[in-house]
Parts: C-alpha cells; structure tokens; sequence
C-alpha cells in the first residue's frame, strides 16, 4: 500500500485528486495541507511514501518544501503538480530532486500510473513539462548537433530509441509498450545510457536527444 499527502493550497484540487486516487486499492490518501507550512507538519507526522506537492502555495511555496523534506533522512518521494505551462521553478525542482511533473490536467489513468511509478522509484515526466523543462534550461540556444550527435553515438541503435522516447516524457511503462520489451528491458537500458551520457537524470538526456536534433 502505498502512502499518500496532498499538498494544495486549492482545496476543489484536493478534493478532485481525492476522488481520482482515493479508489485505487493500493493507494491510501493518509492526509492533505493547504500550504507548505502545514504540510511539513502533517508530513513527519503521518510519513507518507509519496507527496503530490503543488509549487505555487502561500505561507511556504512547494520549491521550499521540497528542499526541506528532501534534506531529511528517509524522505518522501515529492511528484510535483504544476498547471502552467513553463516556469524556472519547474527546472528549480528538478534540480532539488523531486521524482517528476505532471501536469493537473493529466488524464485520471495515467495520473494513477504516474502516482504508482513515482512510488517504485520512477522518475515521471508529463511530455509537455519535458519539453518545457528542456526550453528552459537551454535558455533558447541553438542545439548543438555535432556535439550531441557524437555523444548519442555512443549508444547503441536500441538505447537511442530508448533515449528520444525519455526525450517525449514516456515512462517506463510507454516505453516498453511501444518498443516492444520489458519495463525491466527498459530500466536496463535508461541505465546504460545514464552511463554512456554521464548522467543521472532524464531531463539531462532528454536535453542530449534535442541538441542533436532528434525530436
């Protein structure tokens, strides 16, 4: 069962992601916070497994509230809401470790797999906020074709495929969809191109693939 909190400060928001979760028998909504002050007081005291935190809130913004919880020993995995289409605090929150984006208009299932995929450790990205994430960082250069592509050559044919399906935001679980292998194939391979790309972080290749011009 896997432990959820809510940190909203729109309580129609709370109540929709209370009915589209609250169904789903591995899935327990223990609490909910209407800011980022009393979320780190609901947080410690019910140590859920995954927070949904939204980035814009009164008293203590979600960008604040990341970076506390993610500085404690043994903390919640944080999937960040955001209902703007691009914003640097996005990139901020990437940065201080949140395990993904999505968008609040996310469709319920997908929602559900994205809450699910969060909690084993997933990093979930909607494909809006990738590129969004990617535009931002990049802060309007140009790609550098020649460069990425001889980084994107380390890789093999099928991690490549693997790499620009990242650079659309699929998760795991599209990926082995549409690929056609197992989610355990597809870890394997974002693992290999973590390696050959010296990185940790999928917003990172999802940057390589666009810089050599491959979305």
């Amino acid at each position: 069962m896997t432990r959820l909190v809510i940190v909203d400060d729109d309580p129609m928001v709370r109540t929709g992601l209370r009915l589209i979760l609250g169904g789903e028998p591995d899935l327990d909504i223990v609490g909910e916070a209407e800011d980022g002050r009393r979320a780190m007081t609901v947080i410690r005291d019910l140590r859920p497994d995954v927070v949904l935190m939204d980035i814009r809130m009164p008293n203590q913004d979600g960008l604040t509230t990341t970076e506390l919880l993610l500085a404690q020993p043994d903390p919640p995995r944080i999937l960040v809401l955001t209902t703007f289409d691009a914003d640097d605090m996005v990139l901020r929150a990437l940065q201080l470790g949140a395990g993904g984006f999505l968008l609040k208009d996310t469709p319920p299932p997908k929602m559900i797999e994205a809450v699910r995929a969060v909690a084993r450790g997933e990093p979930v990205l909607s494909p809006s906020v990738t590129l969004q994430v990617i535009a931002a960082a990049t802060d309007g250069r140009e790609p550098r074709h020649p460069e990425a592509r001889r980084e994107l050559d380390r890789l093999t044919e099928r991690e490549r495929e693997v790499a620009i399906e990242v650079a659309r935001g699929s998760s795991n679980a599209e990926i082995a969809e549409r690929l056609y292998m197992s989610v355990a194939t597809v870890k394997a391979n974002i693992t290999r191109i973590f390696s050959k790309l010296e990185t940790d972080n999928r917003v990172h290749v999802a940057m390589k693939v666009r810089d050599a011009g491959l979305l």
